[in-house]
């Protein structure tokens, strides 16, 4: 078998830009390179009916109207434009002890949720966090619990970006949509990987970013439901008074070529795609449970994205088994937070322990990503777990049937 190293396996993280996309984007560097707020000659005249493209190829990936997307540096902008623009939109005046309204999201969101709430929260705002079952599902029933009077606003990932797992979206925007609160959802690992429809889902806002689609990075898109009902949000970023006054600066117009591109490549493949990215991920799972023992897939069993699985593997020094696979690009965690030593808080949220929650490995496979190169690493990481449990005293322990658990350990 013969493959080409380093292998790239955190497609979560980011994905190449695809060959075409760029195409697409080259001549809007320096050839049509206009701005689309000028309305006075043909340079800006190209670069509006260029983005004007985009944003229909955009809007046709998740069922949207044209006039519902706007422009955005990525998914993180989006989350905070959606979530901190409808919490001061929808705001309830206080009177007395009372706060200015109630927002239900879950502690295992992305960063770029939970840190615009936290914000929310400390101005004011009363805040449910819900705490997932350890298959990391977000049901409607949760929701259902948790809603109040004074509730305002929804914000749950459609899809984990380390698990992988799929949260009751259109279920959960059905019952907002029948208490008039408002829903958003963080799509950015479920978008161009999934059938979407904005309006049979029951979706308000939903963000989204180019760099997790094949697109480039620093450009993303944030969808605002125009009609039943309407969404107003408070823009965060003002000036020049673009896209439609809720995200003011000059558009970036290679970058949104680039989006809009990827979105109209992701519609004409996904099905394919994800049926053959189904096979490698189901071929990866059972060579691993097989040929070893004590591991643990992570996540619902059955919902979760078809590109995605996190492993965690006991008995194994998680930082020890990052170096010993290293050829190969995984992740112990979300992107944004794998510079950090601490356990994922994603796979703590699961109730997973802190020793395995440090021996996980999230691996996502991709576009280019083939047969040859998933059995290179599951031999490699095969290989890497036994090889560290042979030095393990803790693994012999296992063996002989101790329960390690039960250990009282003394500091000397």
């Amino acid at each position: 078998m013969s493959v080409t190293l380093p292998m790239y396996l955190d497609h979560a993280a980011t994905t190449p830009c695809d060959p075409r996309v760029v195409e697409a984007m080259l001549p809007y560097f320096t050839e049509t390179f206009g701005n689309p707020g000028s309305r006075n000659h043909s340079y800006g005249w190209a670069a509006e009916k260029a983005v004007d493209t985009a944003r229909k190829q955009v809007a046709s990936i998740i069922g949207a109207d044209p006039k519902e997307v706007i422009f955005t540096s990525g998914a993180t902008e989006s989350n905070n434009l959606a979530i901190k623009g409808a919490a001061n939109m929808y705001a309830k005046k206080p009177a007395g002890n009372t706060g200015r309204g109630h927002i239900i999201t879950a502690i295992h969101e992305h960063k770029a949720v939970l840190d615009p709430v936290k914000r929310l929260e400390k101005e004011g705002f009363d805040v449910t966090w819900l705490e997932p079952g350890a298959d990391g599902l977000i049901t409607r029933a949760m929701i259902e619990n948790a809603i109040r009077e004074d509730t305002i606003l929804v914000t749950i990932m459609w899809a984990n970006n380390e698990i992988g797992t799929i949260n009751e979206i259109p279920e959960i925007g059905e019952l907002c949509h029948e208490k008039n609160i408002v829903f958003h959802t963080d799509a950015t690992q479920w978008v161009g990987k999934m059938p979407t429809d904005v309006k049979t889902d029951n979706i308000d806002l939903l963000s989204m970013s180019g760099h997790k689609i094949y697109g480039p990075k620093g450009v993303g898109a944030l969808y605002v439901r125009r009609r039943r009902p309407r969404i107003r949000l408070s823009a965060i970023i003002e000036g020049g008074g673009q896209e439609r006054g809720f995200r003011s600066g000059t558009l970036n117009v290679t970058g949104i070529v680039g989006l809009g591109k990827a979105c109209e490549l992701c519609a004409e493949e996904r099905d394919s795609e994800q049926e053959r990215l189904l096979a490698l991920r189901q071929h990866l799972e059972t060579r691993i449970e097989n040929e070893l023992e004590v591991v643990q897939v992570n996540g619902h069993r059955d919902r979760r994205l078809a590109h995605l699985t996190n492993i965690s593997f006991g008995f194994v020094e998680g930082e020890s088994l990052m170096m010993a696979t290293k050829e190969i690009a995984m992740s112990s965690g979300s992107a944004c937070t794998s510079a950090s030593l601490e356990p994922s808080y994603v796979l703590k949220a699961l109730g997973v322990g802190d020793d395995l929650a440090h021996s996980s490995l999230r691996i996502s496979m991709g576009r280019w990503t083939t047969k040859e190169q998933v059995d290179y690493a599951a031999d490699k990481i095969i290989g890497a777990v036994l090889k560290l449990r042979e030095l393990s005293p803790l693994w012999d322990m296992h063996n002989e049937g101790i329960d390690i658990t039960k250990i009282e350990w003394q500091a000397h």
